[in-house]
Order: structure tokens, then sequence, then C-alpha cells
């Protein structure tokens, strides 16, 4: 018996998102690997790496902002594309679907904290208090 697929298969290198464009859906990586890409001029910084069962995009459910970063295939991808009113009726059957994304999304904050502070980019006399309110 053949397995269903769903989601798009994505080729390596490329873009699943691009950093400025409007986000109304997010992403589940079903296979494979993506980089996470911030453009600062002609400069490119990867800010992570996500893998099977990673989601990405979600800020394009809760914001009418553009996307903040890029992401790029690496390798062959398959992810499933999930719009807000999906993702609303998922969470409506299961609300621990919200207290994982939260809690995923918290954990970003918490690495780019000390990504910045390892970095120099928030000033001593900030540090304590970004600390205390990590916690």
């Amino acid at each position: 018996m053949k397995e269903i697929e769903l989601g798009k298969l994505y080729q390596d290198g490329e873009l699943i998102v691009r950093q400025g464009e409007q986000g109304n859906c997010m992403y589940v990586l079903q296979k494979g690997e993506v980089e996470v890409l911030l453009r600062d001029g002609d400069k490119e910084l990867c800010l992570a790496v996500l893998g099977e069962g990673d989601f990405f995009g979600e800020m394009g459910l809760f914001e009418q902002e553009v996307r903040s970063a890029s992401v790029r295939a690496l390798g062959e991808v398959r992810a499933l594309t999930v719009d807000k009113k999906t993702f609303l009726r998922k969470v409506h059957e299961d609300p621990s679907l919200a207290f994982n994304i939260l809690q995923r999304m918290s954990h970003r904050v918490r690495e780019l904290n000390t990504a910045l502070i390892r970095l120099g980019a928030i000033p001593e006399s900030r540090r304590a208090v970004t600390r205390r309110r990590a916690r």
C-alpha cells in the first residue's frame, strides 16, 4: 500500500519563503532540512537550520507583517502549508498544539537573546534585566 504524501516538494536551494514578502501561512517540515536566512544589504546570515517536525513562518499567522527572513531548502524538502483557518481549527481540536508552538517560539526568543548577548548587541547594563525577564 502506497503512503499518501501531503505537502509540497522543494528542491535543493529553492526558496520556500522570501524575506520581505507578505506572510499568511506557516510551514511544517515533513522531510528534509531548511536554512533560515536573514539578508542585510549584500550580507546573508544563517539564523538556524530546521529539520523534520520543525515549523517556520508562524508569525505570518499572527501578524499582518512581511516575512522577517527567507527560508531555503537544503536538499530535497517536503513541507506542509498551514493557513490561519486550518491552524485555528486544529488548535480548537487540540489546544496542546498552541502550547507546543508557543513553547517553541519562546525557545527561539531565548536563543536570540543569548546570541545578541554573545555578539555584544545588548549592553552590559541591560543583560541582567534580559536574564530576569527570560526566566
